[in-house]
């Protein structure tokens, strides 16, 4: 079996060692016996969407978001959104789960349009929403992660949200939801980077993937003694309290 990632910006989109996230899906499939290629899908780069099980966007600033919407406008929107509804696996975080939605309003009152892959819509504000949260998905998975961010985001009736919060902000600190989910798209606040210490996850995004690709799947179960050790630790330091 193979696995074929395409990595969107990894040069400009690495905010708080997201590229981690890549590191975790590798080695995870690679202990199983899984092979995975990696792409990195840089500016100016053209790509096809069906030559990739996995989409990854990592996070940026808000300057870095804007610098980049000339490039993905230029062919990359259309095969994300092709991605997207055709059930391909997408990871984005942060900045890069913003840019799936219909726009970014600044609090300055400056309008960014998006890709409008998906039903929601950010608003940034003067005031950031920092520190280590939790949320809860709707298989039970109970993820830890880092959030810095100054959107807002209200999610639309055509998607769902990816977790209902434990601890922390979330989406925008008012009604309780996490990132966003549509069919096999994942989009997250969770710095960290999330998959690391959040193995249950990440096997749900390699199970998905193989899926589509194979059709049924078991994961052969991993030896996770340092992802728990990491997540208890950052359960106990931060959101226990």
């Amino acid at each position: 079996m193979m696995i074929r990632i395409a990595h969107l910006y990894p040069d400009m989109l690495n905010l708080y060692g997201d590229r981690g996230n890549i590191i975790a899906l590798t080695d995870r499939m690679t202990r199983r016996g899984i092979e995975v290629k990696t792409d990195a899908i840089t500016m100016g780069k053209s790509f096809n969407a069906d030559d990739y099980d996995i989409l990854f966007i990592g996070g940026g600033q808000d300057f870095e978001q804007d610098v980049l919407l000339d490039d993905l406008k230029k062919g990359k929107d259309v095969e994300i959104n092709k991605a997207i509804h055709g059930s391909r696996v997408v990871l984005a975080i942060c900045g890069g789960y913003q840019m799936l939605g219909k726009y970014y309003k600044t609090y300055d009152g400056k309008m960014l349009e998006y890709l409008g892959a998906l039903d929601f819509y950010t608003e940034g504000k003067e005031e950031r929403m920092i520190g280590n949260f939790a949320y809860k998905t709707k298989e039970g998975i109970e993820v830890v992660g880092f959030e810095n961010h100054s959107g807002r985001t209200y999610l639309g009736s055509q998607v769902e949200p990816l977790g209902k919060m434990i601890k922390g902000y979330g989406n925008n600190g008012e009604d309780g939801t996490e990132g966003v989910r549509f069919k096999n798209t994942f989009g997250t606040y969770s710095h960290g980077p999330v998959l690391p210490k959040n193995p249950d996850f990440a096997d749900l995004l390699i199970k998905k993937a193989l899926e589509n690709k194979y059709s049924n799947v078991e994961l052969t179960p991993l030896n996770d003694t340092l992802e728990e050790k990491a997540r208890n630790q950052v359960k106990k330091l931060y959101i226990a309290r």
